[in-house]
């Protein structure tokens, strides 16, 4: 299938498909006239990476883990990178929970009007 034809079976645009493509994550072979062709296995296989991507692991981490997914088999690199992935996402969310404490007191404060200085964080 072109790459038109893929972009609206899986939803993902197909500047995101030649950005997989460029990451070595999906393949494609090129007509006469240099037009992308994929094969039918692909549409699986970006659906994959999109919830990958969806769940915070970096495209650079996606291909090692892309093996592991399709086979079913867990491997400790999969697993490392999964766990790390995780733990930069917690802490993105605990940066941001901060964040949003600070607003909040920012309001309380100019709500009752008891807000004269701006703090900042340690």
């Amino acid at each position: 299938m072109r790459i038109g034809e893929l972009a609206a079976t899986t939803g993902a645009s197909v500047r995101s498909l030649r950005y997989y493509e460029e990451q070595q994550l999906i393949c494609s072979r090129r007509t006469d006239g240099g037009h992308r062709v994929f094969a039918a296995d692909t549409t699986p296989r970006v659906a994959m990476i999109r919830c990958l991507i969806d769940a915070g692991v970096p495209t650079r981490d996606i291909g090692a883990m892309l093996p592991c997914v399709h086979s079913g088999t867990t491997t400790p690199t999969t697993l490392s990178l999964l766990t790390a992935a995780h733990a930069r996402l917690s802490a993105e969310i605990d940066e941001r929970l901060a964040t949003r404490d600070r607003l909040e007191a920012i309001i309380a404060g100019v709500r009752d009007n008891t807000c004269t200085t701006a703090t900042t964080p340690a």
